[in-house]
């Protein structure tokens, strides 16, 4: 039964029928209610198409845009990173979080979610069980964001372009900023999308400082998907003759992302619940929420824009 139903869900999220928020809802549902079938299958399927998928929305943008968002949400990045990696580090600290929990939570929410802790847990040493806290506390609060940002982007009546750029600096995860922006608009799924593979580009320094401050000699993971996206967005701007068949590729770019979402949401578990504990999810809520406002007010004044 749990294996049908499992498919079931699958062949759905693959159909086009149901939204990203609502194929990451059903996905949730079946990891808390069900036992997983393929669950370590699932979490590797999930990696590739998110990447694929990514790959796939380039198909559907223009390259100049990707351009300016990149360059414009560079500074913002750069800078973000360093105080979001600080203030969550000394969160860590005051609420007593093991060191490498704090470390890689407050890595996550500075880049990129759980890609990011995937890349710096083993340079880090991290245990098996520091990685699932981790991987936890940031992926309940990414799942949260998918529901939540759109609802507060139209209360306050922001414009796609602030909505994408805050998608980016403060939702987690690239499957999550997509799905929230891609329900926003075509803008904000640009914006969101670029800065966000922007922000995921500093997985590669975050990596080497770690090695080089615990001297570790563990691979470093080089996110090549995102230079594939980047020649994917040339490909659509220069070559318009093949627009048609872009279009194709893009359509199930966007998929391929409500499955990837349906596969992440059948990996949160009850188990996965208890490992993460009330610290390192305090933590994580506390930074996320400094981010989030912090991010949403400077971009409502205006301070930081496209």
């Amino acid at each position: 039964m749990d294996k049908r139903l499992f498919f079931v869900g699958l062949i759905l999220a693959a159909s086009g029928l149901i939204s990203p928020p609502f194929a990451l809802l059903g996905g949730l549902v079946y990891g808390l209610a069900l036992v997983h079938p393929y669950h370590v299958e699932s979490k590797q399927l999930a990696k590739f198409l998110l990447q694929a998928s990514v790959v796939g929305l380039g198909f559907g943008m223009n390259l100049h845009e990707v351009a300016h968002a990149g360059r414009s949400g560079f500074v913002y990045t750069a800078i973000s990173i360093t105080g979001v990696m600080l203030l969550g580090l000394g969160l860590g600290y005051l609420i007593r979080v093991g060191k490498k929990s704090a470390f890689l939570i407050a890595a996550g929410t500075a880049i990129c979610g759980g890609s990011a802790i995937a890349a710096v847990g083993p340079i880090a040493e991290a245990s098996e069980e520091e990685m699932a806290v981790s991987l936890g506390a940031v992926f309940i609060l990414n799942s949260i964001a998918l529901f939540l940002f759109p609802a507060i982007g139209y209360a306050l009546h922001m414009s796609q372009s602030q909505f994408g750029l805050w998608s980016a600096l403060a939702i987690h995860d690239t499957s999550s900023v997509v799905g929230a922006t891609a329900k926003y608009g075509a803008v904000a799924l640009a914006i969101g999308t670029t800065v966000k593979l922007a922000r995921a580009l500093w997985i590669v320094p975050l990596s080497v400082a770690t090695a080089i401050a615990l001297r570790s000699k563990a691979r470093i993971q080089w996110p090549w998907f995102i230079l594939l996206f980047c020649l994917a967005a040339l490909a659509n701007t220069l070559l318009p003759a093949f627009n048609p068949a872009f279009a194709t590729l893009s359509h199930l770019g966007r998929i391929g992302l409500t499955v990837t979402l349906f596969l992440i949401g059948t990996g949160l578990n009850k188990k996965t619940l208890k490992q993460v504990g009330i610290r390192p999810l305090l933590q994580g809520v506390t930074l996320w929420m400094i981010v989030g406002t912090a991010t949403l007010a400077l971009i409502l004044a205006n301070w930081i824009h496209i």
